[in-house]
This record gives C-alpha cells, structure tokens and sequence, in this order.
C-alpha cells in the first residue's frame, strides 16, 4: 500500500516512513459493478479514496466528466470540508479502493504538516483545471 500511495501526489513527497504510517489508516473498500461510491449532493461518507482495481466513472449534474482505473484517487475535497459530494463516482467495473476518514487523515496531517501544503496546492489545481474547463465550454461574448 505505501507505493501506491506515493504514486499519488499528494502523498509524493512524504518519507517511506511516514507513508507506512499512512497505509496503516487506509481500509479497503469494496463496490460491485454499477454501485456508486458516493452521490453528488450527499454527505456518502467523508473519506479519499485511491483504486486499487477496477473501473469508475466522475460525473457531476448527470454528465461524465471523466474515468478513472488503478492508482487514481478522488475525495481530496473532504479531506478539508464535510461538505456534500461535489460528483459522483460509479463503479464501472468490481472496484476494490483504499479510504482513509477525515478524522484519520486530520490526526495525521496534525503530526505532518508539510502534507497540508501538498493538499492546499492540490485542491488549488482541481479549481483552475475546473474553471478552466468551463471557460473553454461557455459560449464566447463580444
């Protein structure tokens, strides 16, 4: 579990040992084909999650925005709110995940402050992509 956090860039730079130390507060999740993983506008659980095997599927406002498969990850939002799901995740295929809580990774962002910066320049990224996106897809005015 520790290599494939470190494949995730919020967790890159963090040290073999505290990536150990991390793996340890991950618990596998699993979801049947077809099953969300959680449902935009709900509070379905406030954890990250990183696939370990299968198939998902984003999609906000009904529409798929984007596919995901082994080593890729969503949630980082709820690492930092409780808010309600901003998408939804459907397992396309069996999904097998690795989730951390909230308060799992609070308590350990507490002991390793440099990973809240990683998560701050993250989220930050997911935004500009995002408003990127939408100016691309708006009609243009004069």
């Amino acid at each position: 579990m520790s290599a494939e956090l470190q494949q995730v860039p919020l967790f890159s730079s963090l040290s073999q040992r505290q990536l150990k130390r991390l793996s340890r507060l991950f618990k596998e999740h699993r979801v049947k084909a077809g099953r969300p993983v959680v449902k935009q506008g709900e509070m379905s659980g406030i954890r990250f999650f990183v696939i370990s095997e299968g198939e998902a599927s984003i999609s906000v406002d009904g529409r798929e925005v984007r596919r995901l498969g082994p080593g890729d990850h969503f949630g980082e939002f709820a690492l930092i709110s409780r808010e309600v799901r901003a998408a939804t995740v459907t397992a396309e295929t069996d999904l097998t995940c690795q989730a951390i809580a909230f308060y799992d990774f609070r308590s350990f962002a507490n002991d390793n402050p440099e990973i809240l910066w990683k998560l701050l320049e993250h989220v930050v990224g997911l935004h500009t992509d995002e408003r990127d996106r939408s100016a691309a897809s708006s009609p243009q005015t004069s």
